[in-house]
């Protein structure tokens, strides 16, 4: 125990349990993330297998670019609101856009 001023400080003592019910919920949450992974679609490219929402992603990243300069040259981006927020969201509407169009079942 310290002594500071006078004054004595008691140790402070954190539990480290984890109750039974957060446990079997994480266990769960990350077995069905671990079994769901092996469900989605798998595309060769030139010998390598890539999951397709990496594909996704990336043509969603190649339309959201493609979206910032066509509204830069037209004039509009100044009137679209906090471009942190439209961006992003125009990346995501184009991912799940290109998803939806190519592996739609």
């Amino acid at each position: 125990m310290r002594r500071a001023g006078g004054r004595g400080y008691a140790p402070l003592i954190v539990s480290a349990s984890v109750s039974r019910g957060a446990w079997l919920r994480f266990t769960v949450g990350a077995a069905t993330c671990g079994f769901a992974a092996g469900c989605d679609p798998i595309l060769n490219i030139q010998g390598s297998f890539f999951p397709a929402w990496i594909v996704c992603m990336t043509v969603g990243v190649v339309l959201t670019a493609v979206g910032r300069q066509i509204l830069a040259v037209s004039g509009l981006e100044p009137h679209l609101g906090p471009l942190t927020l439209i961006y992003p969201s125009l990346w995501v509407f184009t991912t799940l856009l290109t998803w939806l169009t190519f592996y739609r079942t």
